[in-house]
């Protein structure tokens, strides 16, 4: 398939940039993926929507300040954009339950795939000083993609330093300063570990939650650390020759089991954004069985793949010709999809990360 088969014309004034005050308000597009009829409602009227028995999967991961300014050792101010923590003992991989684990078993010692910029001030072996010293950092190298893999020396804890140096990262088409650094991380959020919030979960309140939940909706969760990588653009033509970043993400046992339970007694299973999509279609065997399991997912959905847990798919609105827009076209049909999406820019739904959802069941 060719990229600009998920084209579509987007009005700028379209693309939200600022949260809505209360998240459960937003427009909800329902669709029916058989038939493509659409519906529209508000993301309040979600308990409306699903049965009793059906089961909501949702992205716990905690989008971290991951955009950090510092000072060269020849005196530069550059700015480093965490993407992705790439190991954390010098001899391979160690995984652990959470971000909190992980962070204080490393100690002083971390490496990342970050963006830099200016990228011609952070070279191989350029040295790096944030705050007052302290975070300190070293370029180890630059990789095929002109990321800087780069080597963080601290003492403390890692995610109380971000938590002092950082800045939350917003998608470039966010122009508008964020007030509430909360607003771009969902009320369930948990582990610490993205560069970009599961957007789709941001609607959701917890009173939303426990009416569900009082409804006879199961709640659990899954882990998908979302990367830069998720939403670098397709630059290949032909969209099978793209290569996806891995991200890593945790399933537990409890969870697997709850879904596979879900799934044996006729409950629709509805993942909460496409990465929650991506762990689940990652960790289910051709039988249709999820399992438990830890590690980097670099599964790249696109028409003509065929699903093996998900049920429905709550989501957020998502760029043209991204890798996201691919994965709802697998899920919905690419012509039910474009056909949403110009009935949600016709009624002047809210574009991307600030903005409204569709139901796809």
């Amino acid at each position: 398939m060719q990229k600009s088969d998920f084209y579509y014309d987007l009005p700028h004034e379209l693309i939200a940039q600022t949260p809505l005050i209360n998240r459960q308000q937003s427009r909800l597009l329902c669709m029916d993926k058989q038939s493509g009829v659409l519906t529209h409602r508000h993301f309040y009227d979600l308990p409306e929507l699903l049965h009793k028995g059906d089961c909501l999967i949702l992205n716990d991961s905690r989008v971290l300040p991951a955009r950090l300014l510092g000072v060269t050792d020849s005196g530069h101010t550059v700015e480093v954009l965490l993407l992705r923590e790439t190991g954390n003992i010098k001899d391979g991989f160690t995984f652990f339950s959470s971000s909190e684990q992980m962070y204080n078993f490393m100690g002083n010692y971390t490496i990342w795939e970050c963006l830099t910029k200016p990228g011609k001030k952070t070279k191989e072996g350029v040295k790096i000083v944030f705050g007052n010293g302290e975070l300190t950092a070293t370029v180890n190298n630059v990789n095929e993609s002109g990321n800087r893999m780069i080597e963080f020396n601290y003492d403390g804890n890692f995610l109380d330093i971000l938590d002092k140096l950082g800045k939350t990262p917003l998608p470039p088409y966010i122009y508008e300063e964020l007030t509430d650094a909360e607003r771009y991380q969902t009320v369930y959020s948990k582990e610490a570990g993205s560069s970009a919030a599961p957007t789709a979960g941001l609607h959701f309140t917890r009173d939303l939650l426990n009416e569900l939940l009082e409804k006879g909706v199961e709640v659990c969760y899954v882990t998908l650390h979302v990367g830069l990588g998720t939403f670098r653009p397709v630059k290949s033509e032909r969209i099978e020759e793209h290569d996806m970043h891995a991200e890593y993400y945790v399933i537990n046992e409890e969870t697997a089991g709850l879904i596979n339970n879900v799934k044996k007694h006729g409950g629709r299973v509805v993942a909460v954004g496409t990465t929650s999509c991506r762990v689940l279609e990652s960790c289910t065997d051709e039988k249709g069985m999820v399992s438990a399991y830890c590690g980097f997912t670099d599964i790249f959905i696109y028409p003509g793949y065929s699903f093996k847990c998900i049920d429905g798919l709550i989501t957020n609105f998502h760029l043209p010709e991204s890798t996201l827009i691919m994965l709802v076209s697998a899920f919905a049909g690419r012509t039910n999809t474009l056909n949403a999406y110009e009935e949600a820019i016709r009624e002047k739904y809210r574009f991307f990360s600030f903005g409204d959802a569709c139901l796809i069941l």
